[in-house]
């Protein structure tokens, strides 16, 4: 495990963007494993930059996100398709046909899940994936339990999970109980591994997760066995370790 000690959110975003950029430079035809929320924002802002500098080309670029809301379409405001044209694919020369998220107003759970596996190992895995770090340790929404999910499922989102996300919920609608994932089997076997955190309010999941037992009671606690994990994040975040 590697940990870059960044500033602030705007250096931690920095270092993140600079690593996925050398892997698009270095493979142009990545295969990117892509989260949501709020911190991975600045590594978009910062590689969009970039692409509009003409430093780095997406259109050979394949992506798969980590997870979606069971019940939004790809045109809903809150759908995690919808926060990833408005926040980076619109921006950038990426083919959207050559972007992967689980299909949220699919009903046949398991039909959906599997297909969603599927896809992955046809694109020959992912080179490089980026992640957050939950309030409760989850990463993509595998929540805490009683064991490791191995494959991409539908999951009941923690009481912690709902309240955390009740921000970009603006327009007063409920946030949604369920969705859809990539399990923790699909992170690991990523080639590569990188994680954005900030904030004082994280300090705490970071020591759980990164000095603490792997336990499957902090899901991102697996992290520590990957062969190639960055954890990026800010002094506020690295504080307790």
């Amino acid at each position: 495990m590697r940990i870059i000690n960044a500033r602030d959110y705007e250096h931690m975003s920095r270092q993140a963007a600079n690593i996925i950029s050398a892997q698009v430079i270095l493979k142009p035809s990545s295969v990117l494993g892509l989260a949501t929320g709020s911190s991975p924002i600045g590594a978009y802002r910062q590689l969009i930059e970039w692409y509009g500098k003409g430093d780095i080309d997406f259109s050979a670029v394949r992506t798969v996100n980590l997870d979606e809301y069971v019940g939004l379409g790809p045109e809903d405001e809150q759908s995690y398709a919808r926060f990833m044209r408005k926040n980076f694919f619109d921006s950038v020369n990426i083919d959207l046909k050559n972007t992967s998220i689980p299909d949220g107003l699919n009903g046949d759970a398991e039909g959906e899940c599997k297909r969603y596996d599927k896809l992955i190992a046809s694109l020959g895995g992912i080179d490089l994936q980026l992640l957050g770090l939950g309030p409760n340790g989850h990463i993509g929404f595998n929540e805490p339990g009683e064991s490791f999910t191995k494959g991409t499922h539908k999951v009941r989102l923690s009481k912690a999970t709902v309240e955390a996300n009740r921000r970009f919920f603006t327009d007063g609608r409920a946030v949604p109980e369920y969705a859809y994932t990539m399990g923790i089997c699909d992170i690991m076997q990523a080639r590569r591994v990188v994680m954005v955190v900030s904030g004082r309010a994280k300090a705490e999941i970071v020591r759980e997760a990164f000095t603490g037992p792997v336990t499957p009671r902090v899901p991102a606690s697996i992290l520590q066995l990957h062969r190639d994990f960055t954890l990026v994040a800010d002094e506020e975040a690295l504080s307790l370790i």
